[in-house]
């Protein structure tokens, strides 16, 4: 096992209506993060560059998606060729004509988009992200800086399944960005997904008001023992990071072998169709 560190950094803030002001936010988070505390990796929330529309059912909103070769995306690529730093950085994506997802691009320190995750869970409970997006399919695992990086996107980690999937897939880091009101157990649950994994697990969320909505914060980042590193507050834009290593992966999963003794000849119903599902009638 050849061992790597690197320091990963999670921006907490809040995004208003003028998308090139919260690019400008969001890359004054970054110099932040690289300055106070020499980050190599930087995870933005979900939808930093524009405020979070999807709680309104209103088609217009469908024009602040973006290509990847879109101005949010080469701003990005422009700020970690220039900054030398790996970033993650999620927007509403338009694919092509009436087709857009929630996508995570991962951005190398040399400005190259070196992958990307398309939620797999667009939420429809408290949120209309359903009736804007598509699903995506695909777990990816990206190399940034020598580690192997993978994505959920949050209303995804609720479903125990994708933190899982992307784990088996070879993931040893799980970034999470989140616009995420406050979830009452959510310290638990992202401790519990760390944890049953073995992987660092860093969920950066919004915080403060957009729109009808008060977003949650308390973005951390959590080693995969389960025990939190750094974590913000409910209340404050902010930036935590940490020193990360694949030692505390191999460690963890020595200690305590979940993907060992994995049963997956016999996790058939969990992916049994819909309707063959016997829920007990």
């Amino acid at each position: 096992m050849r061992d790597v560190e690197l320091t990963l950094a999670c921006v907490q803030m809040t995004s208003g209506e003028n998308r090139d002001s919260n690019v400008q936010k969001a890359e004054h988070y970054i110099d932040i993060a690289i300055k106070e505390h020499n980050a190599d990796v930087i995870v933005l929330p979900e939808f930093f560059n524009i405020p979070y529309v999807f709680q309104w059912r209103d088609y217009k909103h469908i024009d602040r998606a973006e290509h990847a070769s879109g101005p949010t995306i080469c701003r990005m690529r422009e700020v970690a060729k220039s900054r030398k730093v790996a970033l993650i950085a999620t927007i509403f994506e338009e694919d092509s004509a009436g087709i857009y997802y929630d996508t995570a691009f991962f951005i190398d320190e040399e400005g190259e988009i070196r992958g990307k995750y398309r939620k797999v869970h667009p939420a429809a409970v408290q949120s209309l992200e359903k009736i804007y997006f598509r699903y995506g399919s695909h777990y990816p695992i990206v190399n940034l800086r020598g580690l192997r990086f993978g994505a959920i996107i949050c209303y995804d980690t609720f479903f125990p399944e994708t933190a899982r999937c992307t784990a088996v897939q070879g993931a040893e880091v799980i970034i999470v960005p989140f616009a995420a009101p406050k979830v009452d157990p959510w310290r638990a649950v992202m401790m519990t997904r760390a944890f049953e994994n073995g992987v660092w697990f860093a969920p950066a969320n919004k915080v403060g008001i957009e729109g009808e909505w008060t977003f949650g914060g308390r973005s951390m980042i959590v080693e995969p023992t389960g025990e939190v590193a750094e974590e913000l507050d409910d209340v404050a834009e902010g930036v935590i990071a940490t020193r990360i290593s694949r030692s505390a992966v191999y460690g963890a999963r020595r200690e305590k072998p979940m993907l060992r003794d994995r049963r997956p000849d016999l996790y058939s119903p969990i992916c049994t169709p819909t309707e063959d599902v016997n829920s007990g009638k």
